[in-house]
């Protein structure tokens, strides 16, 4: 079954059309980036956490969009809102351990993506359409 719902006038046939998605997927590619200028001793331990609380951002939104239903999307649009904070805490510990390292784009994209899911949670339980 394919759902079809509006958000702000816009059609939105997939979770590939949600911009915080694409941005989540945006924000994994630039933490692959960071995590290959970690050193090889963090290859088991930071390196992994990083990436695993990345990719979990746009795949938590993916999967709540699946379930086909509101309550079960806010839930799991909840659940990819922890996981962002989950990767800024894991790159403020990484920026304090390797400086010489640029954080500058990863962090901008986990402010603007928690922004992003922050409105659609709202935006998603005060939406009358029900699924």
């Amino acid at each position: 079954m394919v759902q079809q719902w509006s958000v702000k006038s816009m059609k939105v046939n997939s979770y590939k059309d949600l911009k915080v998605w694409q941005r989540g997927v945006e924000l994994v590619k630039e933490i692959y980036e960071v995590a290959k200028q970690l050193p090889v001793n963090e290859k088991y331990i930071l390196t992994p956490q990083l990436i695993r609380a990345a990719i979990s951002i746009p795949a938590n939104i993916a999967e709540g969009w699946a379930r086909n239903h509101k309550v079960e999307f806010i839930r799991f649009l909840n659940i990819a809102f922890g996981s962002a904070a989950e990767l800024d805490t894991h790159v403020i510990i990484a920026k304090s351990e390797y400086p010489m390292i640029d954080y500058s784009k990863a962090e901008k994209l986990i402010i603007e993506v928690q922004k992003m899911l922050s409105g659609l949670i709202s935006n998603t339980k005060l939406s009358e359409k029900e699924w």
